[in-house]
């Protein structure tokens, strides 16, 4: 089943040992899972949504001390117990009628004390606490990290390779977006700017403006609940001077956020490293007109790098960072091991510039010339 490819039960039962701990911890009869990537992790891929604007899915979980239990309605339980197989898997499945969707989940959860991922009749929200389990990758995660990347890095490189001057914005992100789902990957962000807005805004939502000579693109690919996110520029001929020194100073921050990334470091010094590398590149401010980035999992970022942040890196976590300088931005999506750093996202297409930080090289993306 493509929704928990290359799962296994071991994977499964470390992460409900992990939620009945925290239950433990906070004293309560159950946790309740609505978000749609928390209903993934603990799946192991499954799918709840139905609309992928919306945080909390058409499905929720319920794990007791000694019990699971799957709330969904008529419409939602036939496919995610015939196709996700979650009945297999063993969620016991309570169905309401469509016309009151939250019924079964109301029954399930009346007179219990809640531990929940979002606000729900008076549960306690362990928000954080639940990110935080689905940022800890196990090793059947990290390997579906490694195809998702490698997919989202060639859709992207296909996308490009059909752009052309006069396009629009949409028509950009239609390409990106088209490349994305022909190989199972889902879009759930795809901005676009060209040429003066890749200056004006660090989130370009497309529009109608055709393409003159520079573009930016961005994706946050989707697939077995895990998201990993890539941006790249593309420039028809050679970038102007000061864009290409935009370029390579954004190129130095991320190399410095990506070689201080390690086992024991927290966000918030990684971060520092990068406002410092923000200063020495003659750009001291732009930091703080765009998050860098952070710990990713089932959300684009499950855990944000902020100054001060305690938060302690581990083996095994995704991380991507997004320094930005107004015209350029760097992003990859790396996996943390006790050596360094892998890199999910390489597009050997693009030229990259070698950036050499504390004895490590971290190869970073230049504007592809077209």
């Amino acid at each position: 089943m493509e929704a928990v490819e290359g799962s296994s039960q071991n994977e499964f039962n470390a992460k409900i040992s992990a939620l009945r701990r925290l239950l433990d911890h906070h004293g309560g009869d159950a946790v309740l899972l609505r978000r749609a990537s928390s209903f993934a992790w603990a799946t192991c891929g499954g799918a709840s949504y139905v609309n992928t604007a919306a945080s909390e899915g058409a499905a929720s979980l319920l794990v007791t001390r000694e019990q699971l239990f799957l709330a969904a309605s008529v419409i939602e339980a036939p496919r995610l117990e015939q196709e996700e197989k979650l009945v297999d898997q063993g969620w016991t499945f309570q169905i309401a009628p469509w016309h009151t969707p939250t019924a079964a989940l109301e029954k399930l959860t009346a007179g219990r004390t809640l531990i929940s991922d979002v606000p729900y009749q008076g549960a306690a929200v362990a928000a954080a606490e639940i990110a935080r389990l689905r940022a800890h990758l196990t090793p059947e995660e990290a390997g579906r990290f490694r195809v998702l990347g490698r997919l989202c890095a060639e859709s992207l490189t296909a996308a490009v390779q059909q752009v052309r001057p006069g396009m629009s914005e949409y028509e950009l992100a239609a390409l990106l977006s088209g490349e994305a789902q022909k190989r199972g990957v889902l879009p759930v962000v795809n901005l676009v700017a060209t040429d003066e807005r890749a200056f004006l805004y660090r989130h370009p939502l497309p529009t109608g403006k055709k393409l003159q000579k520079y573009a930016m693109l961005v994706l946050s690919g989707r697939r077995w609940g895990l998201v990993c996110s890539i941006t790249r520029l593309l420039h028809f001929g050679p970038p102007p001077a000061d864009l290409q020194r935009r370029i390579e100073a954004a190129a130095r921050v991320n190399a410095a956020l990506v070689a201080s990334t390690r086992p024991g470091v927290t966000l918030g010094e990684v971060l520092n490293t990068g406002i410092q590398a923000y200063a020495a590149g003659g750009y001291p401010d732009e930091w703080r007109r765009h998050h860098q980035g952070g710990i990713a999992g089932y959300e684009p970022r499950e855990l944000l790098a902020t100054p001060g942040s305690p938060e302690r890196l581990s083996a095994n976590q995704a991380l991507a960072w997004n320094p930005s300088i107004a015209g350029a931005k760097m992003e990859d999506t790396i996996l943390t091991d006790e050596q360094g750093f892998e890199n999910l996202t390489p597009t050997p297409l693009w030229p990259v510039l070698p950036v050499e930080v504390n004895g490590q090289t971290v190869p970073c993306s230049l504007a592809l010339e077209l």
